[in-house]
C-alpha cells in the first residue's frame, strides 16, 4: 500500500512537472524563439486583450519572427493575484494588473486612487510616459516584477438611480457602491455619500432593489454591466484615473539579451498607443450608447469635487507620498 501510494506521487508529481513545462516554458526548442507566456483575467473582447494581441503581432514584426507571446486571457489560469504571484516565482511571464492592485509591491501607486489628481488625458498621459512613470514601473523589482508600459483603463464617474447628481451636495446620504477599498470609502464620504462597499456581481440587483443608490466606474464597465437598465443618471466628473499596468517579471527581463529588451520595449510603446484609440472608441460607443437607452448623462463642475475632497491631499501632507504628490501636481506641462 505504501509503494502504491509513493508511486501516485510520483506520477502526479511527473505530470505536474509536463504541464508547468507545456504552460510556462519560456523559450520554444524550435529555431530557438523566444516565447513568453502572458496571462489575463479579461475577455477576449476587452480593449486590454486585443491591444496584447497587437502587441504580440508587432513583437514579431520587430524580431522577425524571432520572439513572440502566448496569451491565456479570461483567468484562464488564476485571478490576478495568482498570476502576479505566479510571476514572482518564476512560473509565468508576463500579466496585466491594476495599478491599484500593484500598491502591494510600490505603495506609491496609492497616489492614482487620489481623485482629481489629473487635471485631464494629456495631463495624465504626460506623467505616464514621463520620468514619473518610468520610475513606478521600475519600483517593484525589488519585489521581482518590472511594469513594462501602462494601459487606459479610463476614468470613473457616478451613475445614480433615482437622484440627479451633479454637485457634492447631491450625494449627501446617497448609499453609493464602492470596490473594496479604503481609498474609494474615503473619497465618496468625503465628498458627503455614504460608501457602500458591493461586490461587482451582486452590483446590478442592488441598485435594482434600492440597497444603494448608485456607484461609479468608467463608461464602458457602465454599459457592459447592463448597469444602465436600473440607472437613470450618468455624471461625467471622472473623479480617480487608475492605468492597467503591463509587467514582466525580473527574471524573465533579465533573461532576455539586450536586442530582445529592445524588441519587446518597442512592441510596448506600439500597443500603448493602439490601446488608447481602442479605450477612446469603447467610451464613444458606451456614452452614445447609453443615451439612446435613456440614460441622462451629465457634465460636472469638477471645481466643486475638488474642493470638495481637499481633506484627502492633507492626510498625505507630511508622509514620503507628498514629493510625489507635488511632483504630479505641478508637472502639468503638455507635451
Amino acid at each position: 500500500m505504501f509503494k502504491g501510494m509513493i508511486k501516485n506521487v510520483i506520477l502526479k508529481s511527473i505530470t505536474l512537472l509536463m504541464l508547468s513545462s507545456f504552460l510556462f516554458g519560456c523559450e520554444s526548442e524550435q529555431h530557438h524563439k523566444k516565447t513568453i507566456r502572458l496571462a489575463h483575467g479579461l475577455d477576449i473582447q476587452h480593449p486590454v486583450h486585443l491591444a496584447l494581441v497587437f502587441m504580440n503581432e508587432e513583437l514579431q514584426r520587430l524580431s522577425d519572427g524571432k520572439m513572440d507571446l502566448v496569451i491565456f486571457p479570461s483567468g484562464q489560469l488564476g485571478s490576478e493575484r495568482e498570476i502576479l504571484e505566479l510571476i514572482q516565482i518564476g512560473s509565468m511571464g508576463m500579466t496585466k494588473v491594476s495599478a491599484s492592485s500593484l500598491e502591494a509591491f510600490v505603495p506609491e501607486m496609492k497616489v492614482f486612487s487620489l481623485p482629481y489628481l489629473f487635471d485631464d488625458k494629456e495631463h495624465f498621459w504626460h506623467i505616464l510616459s514621463g520620468e514619473i512613470g518610468q520610475q513606478l514601473l521600475d519600483a517593484g523589482t525589488p519585489y521581482r516584477v518590472k511594469g513594462l508600459g501602462y494601459f487606459d483603463a479610463g476614468s470613473r464617474s457616478f451613475y445614480t438611480t433615482g437622484n440627479k447628481v451633479t454637485k457634492p451636495d447631491d450625494l449627501a446620504g446617497l448609499k453609493i457602491r464602492v470596490m473594496n477599498s479604503q481609498s474609494a470609502v474615503d473619497m465618496v464620504n468625503t465628498m458627503g455619500g455614504a460608501a457602500t462597499p458591493v461586490s461587482w456581481g451582486e452590483l446590478y440587483t442592488a441598485l435594482q432593489q434600492g440597497i444603494v443608490e448608485g456607484a461609479e466606474n468608467n463608461p464602458p464597465s457602465f454599459f457592459y454591466s447592463k448597469h444602465y437598465e436600473v440607472s437613470k443618471y450618468y455624471l461625467l466628473d471622472e473623479h480617480t484615473s487608475i492605468p492597467d499596468v503591463i509587467i514582466i517579471g525580473t527574471h524573465m527581463w533579465n533573461n532576455l539579451s539586450e536586442q530582445q529588451q529592445q524588441w519587446l520595449s518597442q512592441a510596448m510603446s506600439a500597443a500603448t498607443e493602439y490601446q488608447k484609440e481602442l479605450w477612446a472608441q469603447s467610451t464613444d460607443m458606451a456614452l452614445q450608447k447609453v443615451q439612446e437607452a435613456g440614460v441622462q448623462v451629465l457634465t460636472a463642475d469638477k471645481s466643486l469635487f475638488q474642493k470638495s475632497v481637499a481633506p484627502l491631499y492633507k492626510k498625505f501632507e507630511q508622509t514620503k507620498f507628498q514629493p510625489l504628490i507635488s511632483a504630479i501636481i505641478s508637472n502639468k506641462d503638455k507635451p
